[in-house]
Order: structure tokens, then sequence, then C-alpha cells
């Protein structure tokens, strides 16, 4: 008997930033519900990977001066709400725990928003409540360059973590109900925000450092303070943050971008380096190499910590077998052939993070 699909809330994806690089937000050239082979989400692959609720991310570049970044998010806002629009049918942009899963019951992909990066609100209070009323349930504290007050992990460290106004975005995005996400920030950034929230944390899209030592995933004992404070550890499927392979392949992609005085926290120089070096790329990850970040988050920090968060349009090398919103149950029969349940599963899949949600939208109130 073939196993139910096991639901899937993901905590990152970013065709928003995609689409508008591509078509300029243009849904009339692309066939998102039909099967659009340009980019790696669509309706009909969402369905076969079991994708019921997504955060879809709005990132901008962090390189974009402040108002031009407040701007560009609220651009990619108001597309994720056009998008539920276009296609009422298969979208519905929910902005709580509750809303989510009467989506879910309905049929429909719940569309939550996390901004990436806290040059998004221009260090402004008032910009961070205002995207939070038009939707934004998660914050990422920074991208890959430092922000006025905090620490980025692929940056220099400039204040050693949360300045006095950092924690006070902490204290803030607590007070709204939106995810403090500390993917993409410092390893001081991580523990002092864990110092500093009453409410749970979400790593939207980083893996286990132990299992590949990426700056990007997460350390043991910040993996350990999740059982604490409640929060989800979502694994991520780059094979940069999955295999110590293509780690140690990336770090030689930034040691060129270095030699040749470009700037290693931009994908506009570093990935023309990569496309150079394909050759002498990895062989792709494994499905087992992303379960056995599972496994060890799960071994930190507990089964009711892991979570998924695939980073589909946001990255362009993904394990075998895993290159689309499609591949989810490639992963659920891994788990499965070590010895997971099928609650185990869906708690991976769904169940975690919504719990977080909830907790996080009770400090809130």
């Amino acid at each position: 008997m073939t196993a139910a699909p096991v639901p899937v809330v993901d905590g990152h994806n970013d065709l928003p930033w995609t689409l508008r690089d591509h078509c300029a937000y243009d849904l009339g050239a692309v066939d998102i519900v039909g099967g659009e082979p340009s980019v790696h989400t669509d309706v009909p692959r969402l369905a076969k990977g079991g994708v019921v609720g997504q955060f879809w991310s709005v990132y901008v570049p962090g390189d974009l001066p402040g108002p031009d970044a407040v701007k560009a998010t609220e651009e990619q806002i108001d597309f994720v709400h056009a998008l539920a629009a276009a296609y009422p049918q298969h979208f519905t942009v929910c902005r709580t725990a509750a809303e989510t899963e009467a989506a879910m019951a309905d049929g429909r992909v719940a569309s939550l928003m996390g901004m990436e990066g806290g040059h998004s609100i221009d260090s402004s209070l008032d910009t961070l409540r205002s995207m939070h009323e038009r939707g934004a349930r998660y914050m990422t504290l920074t991208h890959n360059q430092n922000v006025p007050w905090a620490d980025s992990a692929t940056d220099h460290r400039v204040l050693g973590g949360l300045s006095d106004f950092g924690r006070a975005v902490v204290r803030e995005m607590n007070a709204l109900g939106m995810f403090v996400d500390l993917s993409h920030v410092s390893d001081d950034v991580m523990r002092q925000a864990l110092d500093e929230t009453t409410a749970p944390v979400i790593f939207s899209h980083s893996s286990a450092r132990s299992v590949a030592g990426h700056v990007r995933n997460v350390p043991d004992d910040v993996l350990g303070s999740l059982a604490t404070n409640g929060g989800v550890c979502m694994v991520s499927f780059p094979s940069f943050f999955v295999s110590q392979a293509w780690v140690d392949w990336y770090d030689d992609c930034l040691a060129v971008a270095r030699e040749r005085g470009l700037d290693e926290r931009s994908f506009d120089d570093v990935d023309p380096i990569m496309r150079e070096r394909t050759d002498v790329a990895p062989a792709p990850p494994t499905v087992a190499e992303v379960a056995d970040h599972v496994d060890h988050v799960r071994e930190v920090a507990g089964l009711a910590h892991v979570g998924i968060g695939g980073d589909y349009d946001g990255a362009s090398n993904f394990p075998a077998g895993m290159e689309d919103v499609g591949g989810y149950p490639l992963l659920w029969d891994e788990l499965r052939s070590r010895g997971y349940a099928e609650a185990d599963l869906h708690a991976i899949g769904s169940r975690n993070v919504l719990r977080a949600m909830h907790d996080m939208e009770s400090v809130a109130r």
C-alpha cells in the first residue's frame, strides 16, 4: 500500500524574486498552473511534493540602499498577493497558523511570507510594523551582508552580534507575532537573539553544521537551545548546505572571487564563478545525505524541532532527485527506511512549524 502524502509547510522558496528577474512578475509569461520548466516551483510539482503551505521569501538584494530595499520588498509582497488573486483555486494568502490549517483543509497552498534580511526595514520599527500589516510573518535578521544592527554569517564581524536596536527588533517581532528567523546570521546573533526572544524562533532554511561545515548551517549548541526555545530548524537542500564536498568546492569559488577582487557576498559576483567551475564540482549529494541532517537535528534538538526549508528557486544545485519542489517524497521514503514513523514525518513536514507558529502567536497575544 502506498503511504499517504506527507503534508509539507516549507520554510523558504524564492519564486517571487525569480519571477521578478525572469519576467518582471508577468504571470502571463509563465505557466505556473500547467507546469513551468524555467523554475523549480509550479502547481503540478507542488502537488507532487505534497506542499500544502509555503513561506514565500520576499527577498531583495542586501546591497540595495535602504529606501530602495523597502520599496522592492513591498513589491515582492504585492506579487505574492497577486499570485493568490490570479489563482485563487490554488493559493491563498495566510497570516496565522489557523488560517494556514484552514487553507490546507480546503486544498489550497497556504501562502505565507517571510522577509529575507533586516535591510528590508531600513532600521525602522515603523517599517517592520508596516511589513507585518502587509502579511510578512518572519524576518531573517540579515542576509549575506551585515545590517547596521546585526552581523551576518557571511560578512565581517562588526558588532559581535546584535546592537541594542537589534535586540529591540527582536522584542518588537515578538510583540507583533512575527518569527525571528536566524538563517543567514552570525553565530553570535543566533545566541543573543535566543537570549532575547520570548517566542520560538525558526531557521527558515539552514541545515546542521556538524554534518556539513557551511557557516550558514547551525552549530550544535544552538540546535540544542531550540529544545527550550520551542523553535524549529528547517533543513535546507542546496548542495553546499548538504554535502561537505560541496562546502569545500563552494569555498574554493569564494577564494577565486577574493582573488579577482570581487564581492564574495554577492550572488552576481559568485554565481558566474560557480558556473565556470562546474567541471570540477562534486557529484550531486544524495537524498541520504539530506536525511543525515534531519537525523542530526532530531538527535541534538529533538524531533519536535525539525522542519523543512527547501530554498527552491533560490539556489541552483540540489541533491539528485530533489531538483524541484516535487522531490520531497524521496526524503520521506529515505526517512521511513531509517525507522521514522508516519507521525514523525508529519511532524517534520508541517506540524512542528505550525505548533511553533501557534506558540509565537500566543506570545504576541
